[in-house]
Parts: structure tokens; sequence; C-alpha cells
């Protein structure tokens, strides 16, 4: 946290003020600027005299935007600095909402200019606040001045400690939706960061409930954008969109079901399915920027993971040659690509002509999935608790035998009179 130390007798509120106002009339002349110069001071030492802080942070934060472009970076954090801590001034949580909101939408309000040190600036502001909703507000503002300023990777770490922040902020599903919808446009930006753009973009989707008819329909935009930001990731294989609220109404929208029919093509079928699919729909892929050949080779390697969930641990080449549609001197070079994808992990018996898998990943995590999860695990659980059994009962006879042999050489060992 910054402490502000004095180096003269004024006050360092109004001394911003007039160092401010000073550079603002500089080019006037000085019978122009004195009057006005000294119009500022008087209302900035009128406002400090009442205790009006709200009307001190809103005339010094103007006074500051009209010079930011004129004065060091130095000069301007440290103008910014003393504004700041107006915040510790202010004791009605009311006056305190509006003061921050003031301050912090001034400091956004010119991207362009210093944007990292603005982002600086508003991350000070944050630190100085004890309000969880003020708190909250700066932080929303910070996300779209990383946007406008091009200025996000000094803000995109701060996303790995968003669900400790919302236990902070205690915000509600309004809220919740603008920082998840926010966060995922800021990772948007970052073609490297497309997974993560992608699950905050689920997150927001996951707030809204069948009950929500109205909440849905403004939905439906973004759950369209999560769809085909799925399918044109050539990285990402598994998603948990396909029963989403959200993502479901657009199978009976008359103008999105194709969006929702090619995803559940993604999520469920086979590569077939997807080949009729572009078939019929060739314009509407067109119109999303999809394109066939990487649609096809993503379809590919989900139509081998769901051959590798469907068999008893065996693929056989055979199958794989028809169900992806590929030469058979093709079929090695795509089980090596669906293993360098993680996909599977799997040995080949080029003897026999099989594949033998030991572990393929899930293409949706639904409630087939969980059940499947509890299954294996009872099972497992039985399966320990037989062993334990087994363990216990083989220690006890252990036990008894050796027993049973102590008392044979004590037995052995008296004289009879």
């Amino acid at each position: 946290m910054t402490t502000i130390v004095p180096t003269s007798e004024e006050d360092p509120f109004l001394a911003v003020v007039r160092f401010t106002s000073q550079l603002a009339w500089a080019d006037a002349g000085p019978e122009a600027a004195e009057p006005e110069i000294t119009r500022l001071c008087k209302e900035a030492e009128e406002s400090i005299g009442a205790g009006k802080s709200l009307e001190l942070a809103t005339l010094m934060v103007t006074s500051a935007e009209l010079v930011s472009s004129k004065i060091s970076e130095k000069d301007l954090e440290c103008t910014y600095t003393i504004i700041c801590s107006l915040v510790k001034n202010v004791k009605s949580p009311e006056e305190l909402l509006e003061m921050v909101k003031v301050i912090s939408s001034k400091v956004a309000q010119q991207p362009s200019d210093k944007a990292s040190l603005r982002l600086k600036i508003l991350f000070n502001l944050y630190n100085l606040l004890d309000h969880p909703y003020a708190r909250f507000q700066v932080y929303m503002k910070a996300l779209t001045l990383a946007v406008d300023g091009k200025v996000t990777e000094y803000i995109v770490s701060s996303f790995k400690k968003i669900d400790n922040f919302l236990k902070e902020w205690n915000i509600d599903i309004k809220h919740q939706r603008e920082l998840f919808l926010a966060i995922a446009y800021v990772l948007r930006e970052n073609k490297s960061l497309v997974k993560e753009s992608l699950t905050f973009l689920t997150k927001y989707l996951a707030t809204f409930s069948n009950e929500e008819a109205q909440g849905l329909d403004e939905a439906k935009e973004e759950a369209v954008r999560a769809v085909i930001e799925f399918v044109k990731a050539s990285s990402i294989f598994q998603c948990d969109l396909l029963d989403l609220p959200a993502v479901a109404q657009l199978e009976k929208d008359a103008k999105y079901a194709p969006v929702y029919q090619l995803l559940k093509i993604f999520l469920t079928q086979r590569l077939n399915a997807y080949t009729e699919f572009q078939i019929a729909n060739s314009d509407f892929l067109q119109s999303y920027g999809l394109v066939d050949e990487d649609c096809l080779t993503k379809m590919r390697l989900l139509s081998l993971v769901d051959l590798a969930s469907d068999e008893s641990g065996k693929i056989p080449y055979a199958s794989i040659k028809d169900t992806l549609e590929v030469n058979e001197e093709e079929v090695e070079l795509w089980i090596v690509r669906a293993i360098t994808a993680k996909l599977i992990d799997c040995k080949m018996d080029q003897m026999n002509q099989v594949v033998i898998v030991s572990r393929c990943s899930e293409r949706e995590f639904g409630t087939k999935q969980w059940q499947s999860l509890r299954t294996k695990l009872a099972t497992w659980r039985d399966n320990i608790s037989n062993i334990i059994t087994t363990i216990e009962s083989n220690k006890v006879t252990e036990e008894g035998s050796q027993a049973s042999s102590s008392s044979a050489v004590a037995i052995q060992g008296l004289t009879v009179r």
C-alpha cells in the first residue's frame, strides 16, 4: 500500500489541484489563467474544509485527466496516488461506491494514453479498498481498460484467482455473468488462450437455467459463439456445453438449430454424420468461418476416441480405416496423432493389426460419464474392501498358527513325574 509523505505545508490534495490547474491553463496567459487557477483552488479548499470528499475527488480527477497527456508517467502516478487515497476518508458505503465509480471511470476513459500505468493505478485503488463490491467495480474497469488499451497481458494472471475473488466479492448471478463474459472476451484477444476463453464462456452459460426464459434468450448469441469456438479449436476435444440450457435452446431455434446439430455431431457422433451434415450445410459452415478440412481432421480424431471407448480394449485396424474413411497406410498415422493429442494411450500390435487401448479421453462429461465413474469407483471400493478382508483373515490365521506352534514347544519341554 502506498504511503503519502507530505513534503510541504500545503495540503497534498490542494497541491494536486494547483499543479494540474496550472498546467491546464499554462497556454492561456496569466490574465486568463490566474482567475481560473484561483477559482479551482478555492473550490478544493471549500470541499476539504467541508469534508466533501466526493466533490473533491470529482474536481481532482477532472483536472488530472485534462493534463494527463502533458505530464510524465511518474507525475501522473503520484497525482493519482493522492487522489485514490481519498477513499480512506469516506465513511458512507454509498459515497465510497460513487467515489470509486468516478475515479475508476476517469482512469479508464483514455486507454490509449499510458495504458499500462492506468492499469497499475486501478490495481493500487483496488488494494486501498476494503469494500467487496467496490473492489469488484474496480476490477471490472480494469478488464475494460486492459482490452481497450491492449495491455491484457498484465491482467491475465489474476484470472487464476477468480474463485477466491468470487468468495470475497460475494456478487450476485447478474454480476457473475458480467465478470465471466468480460474475462472470456479478454482471453479471446490472445489466440494461445482459446481454451481458457472457452472455459469462462462456459462458466457464463452455466449460470442460466430453464426457468429463465428471458435470460436464455439473452445468452443465445454467446451460446452460438461458444459452439463455434469449440468446433474451430484444433486442440480442444472435450466440452460440457451440450446439456447446458443456454445451449440446448438452440436445438429448437429456427436460425441456430444447425449450430446445435453440429455440436451434437462433434460430441456424440462419428465422421459419417459430419460428412452428411457438411454436404447439406456447406454454406452454413462457411458463414461461421469453419474450414471443412480442419473439421474433418478434428472429427477423425474424435471418431477414433469414440472407437476406443466402445471397443473392449482393442480396435482392429480395419475398424479405424472404415470409421475414419482413410487408406490402410494412414491408419497408424492417425493413431499417432491421437496419442500426440493425448486423446488415447495405447499400443499398436502390427502383427495382429489391432490397437490395444489402455486409456481414452471423454468427448463430454455429462450424466452418463458421471454414472460410469460412480460405478467404477464403487467397484474399486469393493475390490479394496475384499483385499483388506483377505489380508486381515490371513493375518488372523497366521497368528493362530504361530500360537499353536508355541504351545507345542512348551508341551515338549514338560517333564512328567
